[in-house]
């Protein structure tokens, strides 16, 4: 017979194990000596000590769940009661019941964890309910629709809630969503039916515009011109894809009937190289007034700039593009700090254009009134003259016109 502090093997090759509620059997060992019977159920005593540490370490250093953490114990308890191994079996029970008792401490653990975050996914959730429907009503329809886009991404990475709640209030963020889709699938649909009226009234201006362009009837065609790009400015754009060709094709038909009239001009008019010499010397003194640092004193002393530059009349054809240039860029460069201003001060960048509006419609009409007196008169050169001059004031006036136009007048 042969025996250890756990165990023994009898005669007979019954092998005990011994427990706190006395000695019971593990097995019969007829294969060899009592030694190796209890070598080989020590063993087996020794797997049961390395699966258990095991399934502590999973219980406390991983997400093992509950239910599978007990029916680990449960199995690990049967084959620790089945007495199929010599060691200290009462320690390995014990061992099972703390773990039994760890695993529902995280069991409990977890489930205010889950509460936790569910009602920390409920606040998000409805947190984000109440951005959509704000969003809803937003007319910035990029940025809204971006920020809503965003928020379905974050809807997405939170946890579901119980299905009544997140259903509820899924309906509210989705209802949200639908509605601002809606309001800004209206606004677009009323956008581009104005854009399409835009180009049905810009083809029909551009239709005139070239009938137009080989027109010798200088004065009456001059001023149709005029009121074609007052039609022009009054009928709002049209789609991005139409809008730059039909504006080129107009612009070209005024160019040509311009160009020709200028060449015209041009030659009967024998004091342009000395205009081209004092327009030169305007536009050096235009030039001074960039870069602006008092608005309103380069307004004035460009309009006093303005007014002689177009009572001096053409220049020839071929330097008017690079002294008119000059003359643009001072003129843009005003027109930049005006715009500039008027963000800062919009009601008083308006009034100060309707002033400036006033005052040239005013400028306008006088000499349209002093035209046709001298018309009246028989006195066709000084007509001709003011006619000169009513060109420049008239393209000042369509100038003020658009930028009263751009301020919503």
């Amino acid at each position: 017979m042969s025996s250890d502090p756990w165990g023994r093997v009898d005669e007979t090759g019954t092998v005990y194990v011994r427990t706190a509620d006395g000695e019971q059997v593990v097995g019969s060992w007829q294969a060899g000596s009592p030694e190796e019977a209890l070598a080989y159920f020590e063993r087996k005593y020794e797997g049961l000590v390395v699966e258990i540490g095991l399934l502590e370490k999973r219980v406390k250093t991983t997400d093992l769940s509950a239910k599978d953490a007990q029916t680990a114990v449960d199995h690990l308890r049967e084959q620790v009661d089945a007495h199929h191994a010599v060691g200290d079996l009462d320690a390995l029970r014990a061992r099972l019941d703390k773990l039994v008792a760890l695993v529902e401490t995280r069991r409990e653990e977890r489930k205010a964890q889950r509460a936790k975050q569910s009602d920390e996914a409920r606040g998000a959730k409805e947190a984000l309910v109440a951005e959509a429907e704000e969003l809803a009503r937003s007319d910035q329809w990029r940025a809204a629709g971006e920020r809503l886009r965003s928020l379905v991404d974050t809807w997405k990475g939170l946890p579901r809630l119980d299905r009544k709640s997140d259903d509820e209030l899924w309906h509210r963020f989705s209802h949200a969503r639908s509605a601002f889709s809606k309001r800004r699938k209206q606004h677009f649909a009323q956008l581009d039916a104005q854009r399409e009226e835009a180009r049905r009234t810009k083809e029909r201006l551009v239709s005139e515009a070239e009938a137009l362009s080989n027109s010798t009837d200088w004065g009456p065609t001059a001023a149709r011109y005029r009121d074609l790009m007052s039609e022009w400015k009054a009928a709002g754009r049209a789609q991005r894809e139409h809008e730059d060709d039909l504006w080129n094709r107009f612009r070209g038909a005024q160019d040509v009937f311009f160009a020709a009239r200028s060449s015209v001009f041009a030659e009967r008019d024998a004091e342009q190289t000395e205009n081209l010499k004092l327009k030169e010397e305007l536009v050096t003194e235009a030039e001074k007034l960039v870069p602006v640092t008092d608005l309103k004193a380069a307004r004035a002393a460009f309009r006093s700039v303005n007014e002689r530059w177009e009572a001096i009349g053409h220049v020839p054809r071929d330097a008017r593009p690079k002294v008119e240039g000059r003359m643009h860029a001072v003129e843009r460069a005003l027109q930049e700090a005006e715009e500039a201003e008027w963000r800062r001060t919009n009601p008083e960048a308006r009034a100060r254009a309707e002033g400036l509006t006033g005052q040239l419609q005013a400028a306008v009409d006088k000499l349209r009134s002093q035209i046709e007196q001298a018309r009246g008169q028989g006195n066709d050169a000084k007509a001709d003259k003011l006619a000169r001059e009513l060109e420049g004031r008239q393209a000042l006036l369509d100038q003020a016109l658009k930028g009263l136009h751009e301020f919503g007048g």
